[in-house]
């Protein structure tokens, strides 16, 4: 049977989560009080998501999810319905908003469960106070479900508020190389999002079609945009593929100042989407959004 860990840290008040397989091949840790983010991966052996010390979740965003906007949102100024908004600054340095307002929320488990082949937990975060910058109440459900070879994050956006919000989502995980200089990325694109030096979306620009990404000494905070569901990538000792449910499909790729590590981030939109309109959706009173991203590996 797969199993499940509840870990308390009252001194800190804060807790996290282990998903075990049987044989612990694969493992899934899931901190509730940082914005129910999964801080490791390993999948039948393989490490994937690893901490990143001495760099903090509040540097990185490690594998945050990214609502009610992924990336950036100029000047964190925005106008809807004829209204205009004003979201507080985090990203001091380019005078951004960044990341969205539940990534340093703390969620609460309200199911688990175990079989002989999977172990899965589902979060909640409720938003009860309505921002200056985006007023508007919701609930945000996160499920992970571990496999021996898989591991699935559904997420499920429902608006529990009286009037529509905008809303673009994101995932920021960081994958772990035993050799990234002689790591590659396979997906389907001919276009990329081009952007200033605030990383503010100005455009796009048509590339020659990528069969091969490889990631050599590339610096790397670049946002494409792709025609396929299906994101792969291959290193020295894995082979791991990342396949979204969302038709609209961006690809925000960014090396950190740590060795052998890359984010590949899947979003729906992006940067200054609340503006440019770039993948921005709208949900209305009552109405559900579902996305589901899937982290598959395939040993070389």
């Amino acid at each position: 049977m797969f199993s499940i860990n509840h870990i308390t840290i009252p001194e800190v008040s804060r807790g996290y989560l282990e998903l075990y397989s049987p044989n612990q091949a694969s493992y899934a840790k899931i901190h509730l009080s940082q914005g129910g983010s999964l801080q490791r991966l390993t999948v039948n052996g393989h490490e994937l998501i690893k901490d990143l010390s001495p760099m903090t979740y509040e540097d990185t965003y490690a594998s945050a999810v990214l609502f009610p906007f992924a990336n950036r949102i100029k000047d964190g100024r925005y106008e809807f319905e004829g209204n205009t908004y004003q979201l507080d600054i985090n990203e001091t340095t380019l005078h951004n908003a960044l990341h969205g307002l539940v990534y340093n929320k703390s969620f609460e488990v309200v199911r688990e469960d175990t079989t002989v082949t999977t172990a899965s937990v589902t979060l909640v975060y409720h938003e009860k106070n309505k921002s200056n910058g985006f007023p508007y109440t919701y609930a945000i459900y996160l499920e992970y479900i571990l496999s021996e070879n898989t591991l699935d994050l559904n997420v499920e956006v429902k608006n529990t508020d009286t009037n529509i919000f905008p809303f673009t989502l994101g995932w920021h995980p960081y994958f772990f190389s035993t050799d990234l200089f002689n790591s590659h990325l396979i997906f389907d694109c001919n276009k990329k999002v081009e952007l200033d030096e605030r990383n503010i979306v100005i455009g796009k620009s048509y590339i020659e079609n990528i069969t091969s990404f490889k990631i050599g000494d590339r610096f790397l905070d670049d946002c494409f945009i792709l025609e396929s569901k299906t994101i792969l990538f291959i290193t020295p000792s894995y082979i791991l593929e990342l396949k979204t449910t969302e038709d609209d499909c961006f690809l925000q790729l960014y090396t950190p100042p740590h060795d052998n590590t890359l984010a590949i981030e899947p979003t729906t939109g992006v940067s200054d989407s609340f503006n440019n309109g770039v993948g921005l959706k709208t949900l209305h009173p009552h109405e559900t959004y579902k996305i589901g991203w899937t982290l598959a590996l395939n040993n070389i």
